[in-house]
């Protein structure tokens, strides 16, 4: 079992940043890959960005490309999601994911954190 603990959300105007935080606890979180995932109200859970084990490669989805970066440190168990140039359709509730699988993927995640919000203003 991997326990995982989402933070960092909030309220934000448009073009702002913000920065979200998961920590792990439980199992080697080096044996993991990361996720972060976002849910709007009345759209379906979607993919945001992941990291491999490693560290050494990641993956985004193109709504977020050259505005998110994802990374973790090991030494720490967490992972965050740094989020620039923020735009309200960015507005949902995000989650963190882990697997255990070493490849930065897309979905297929066992274990999740309980969401923080994140609202972005116009």
């Amino acid at each position: 079992q991997v326990q995982l603990v989402d933070a960092g959300g909030g309220l934000v105007q448009a073009g702002g940043s913000l920065r979200l935080s998961c920590a792990a606890s439980g199992r080697t979180f080096s044996n993991y890959a990361m996720g972060w995932f976002r849910q709007a109200p009345g759209k379906e859970r979607e993919f945001v960005a992941s990291i491999a084990w490693s560290g050494r490669s990641t993956n985004y989805a193109d709504s977020v490309k050259g505005r998110f970066t994802i990374s973790r440190d090991n030494a720490k168990n967490t992972s965050s999601l740094q989020m620039n140039s923020l735009k309200p359709e960015d507005t949902a509730v995000y989650y963190c994911a882990a697997k255990r699988t070493a490849w930065a993927t897309s979905g297929g995640y066992d274990y999740w954190g309980q969401g923080t919000q994140v609202t972005v203003s116009s």
